[in-house]
């Protein structure tokens, strides 16, 4: 493939990713149909938003065998199939008269075609721009997040003109014509030569999980995505729950997250790009942290509602952002895929881990007290992670690393 012809192709693909991931962002107005689901099924708002976390660990797996997916059958392929499963998945939720089948079709139905859309395509992009992988990601990722922004308001129009069951099949439709369109402009990322990479060392998987820099950053993902995902999925029924407010004013919660997550995903990711990445996933743990500390020990009123969930959404969207670049920092970008495939197994769990302790332990405050600790624990983490060999050279400075990331 020639230049010229390289060059066209990697845009092309940049745009169907963006897209692709703005449809597969609309999951994330799944807080919108738990009541209107819960007043259907005939039961409690928590088994329907267990749903939303069966969809998350659904994607979590589906995103750990993209790489596989794409090794075998080509990244355009692997999407239209997602966009066919996904639309799929919605279509049979309109018709879902119990929580299994709810569970079975919301939950791992769409999560499966979610995850091996969002991971595949996301990674396969970032591989064409190696020299601006955090703005790359900030786009795609973004898009994602941007995706459950309009979908807030389409799924809500849907909601007010049509019946609970059209609406979800509208919405398997739409997903389905962006996602299949988007899949038709993109390409395969051709091999990267490991001169042209900041890290010459490319490790395997298996290479990657014998070291404890791996696991470390998976402890440090998990503890994210079980702040954002937890509260995320919960939002409007925190605010009604905990500062008692009504249930259209508690909804606003859906878009300050959206807008938040959104712009953590691009001030973070694009600041990844500027400075050490794992210094920026520091920041967002602190920011974190402030969020579930306001939800924890202060009297909340809607203002100090809507500001602590705005801090964990833009942690969350920032750290999901930076967390492909900074695995590849650790381990190599070719490779990438696949090791932060199974890192990517801590969205799905987080979520899950929530929501069980939630059910088990009483509610919201002993889950924000157990993500509190865990964030602590990974602020920690971050601060003193090293890359791997970095202690037997020489140490670069932030001036120096912004350079190499940046060039």
């Amino acid at each position: 493939m020639n230049t010229q012809t390289n060059s066209r192709a990697r845009w092309f693909t940049l745009a169907g990713t963006i897209i692709t991931q703005f449809a597969l962002g609309s999951v994330y107005t799944w807080s919108l149909f738990n009541g209107p689901l819960a007043s259907k099924l005939d039961e409690p708002i928590s088994q329907i938003a267990f749903a939303f976390g069966l969809l998350s660990l659904a994607l979590a797996v589906a995103s750990s065998l993209a790489g596989k997916f794409q090794e075998r059958f080509g990244v355009r392929n692997v999407t239209l199939g997602a966009a066919m499963l996904l639309a799929i998945g919605l279509c049979l939720t309109a018709y879902a008269s119990n929580l299994v089948m709810l569970w079975a079709c919301a939950g791992i139905l769409v999560g499966f075609a979610d995850g091996i859309g969002y991971l595949m395509t996301m990674s396969n992009c970032v591989k064409w721009f190696p020299e601006r992988k955090g703005l790359i990601s900030a786009c795609a990722v973004g898009a994602y997040g941007l995706g459950s922004l309009g979908f807030k308001y389409i799924n809500s129009q849907l909601l007010a003109h049509f019946s609970l069951e059209t609406t979800f099949q509208l919405w398997g439709l739409i997903a389905l014509l962006l996602v299949a369109a988007g899949g038709l402009l993109m390409k395969d990322a051709p091999r990267q030569e490991a001169k042209a990479l900041r890290n010459t060392n490319d490790y395997s998987l298996a290479e990657s999980m014998k070291l404890p820099q791996y696991w470390l950053l998976a402890v440090m993902f998990l503890t994210a995505c079980m702040s954002g995902l937890y509260v995320i999925g919960v939002a409007k029924d925190i605010g009604e729950s905990l500062v008692q407010m009504t249930s259209s004013a508690a909804a606003n919660a859906v878009t300050i997250i959206a807008v938040a997550n959104l712009s953590g995903r691009l001030i973070l990711g694009i600041l990844s790009d500027k400075m050490s990445r794992i210094r920026v996933v520091s920041i967002a743990q602190v920011i974190s942290l402030l969020g579930m500390a306001t939800l924890l020990f202060v009297h909340l009123n809607p203002m100090l509602f809507f500001i602590s969930v705005a801090c964990v959404a833009f942690s969350f969207g920032g750290t999901i952002t930076v967390y492909p670049s900074l695995v590849s920092d650790f381990f190599g970008l070719n490779n990438m895929t696949k090791n932060y495939g199974v890192i990517y197994l801590g969205f799905g769990i987080g979520s899950i881990v929530g929501s069980i302790v939630a059910s088990l332990f009483g509610g919201f405050m002993v889950t924000f007290q157990l993500i509190t600790v865990l964030l602590a624990l990974s602020l920690m983490i971050s601060l003193t992670i090293r890359q791997p060999g970095e202690a037997s050279r020489p140490r670069k400075t932030h001036f120096e690393l912004g350079q190499a990331q940046g060039k």
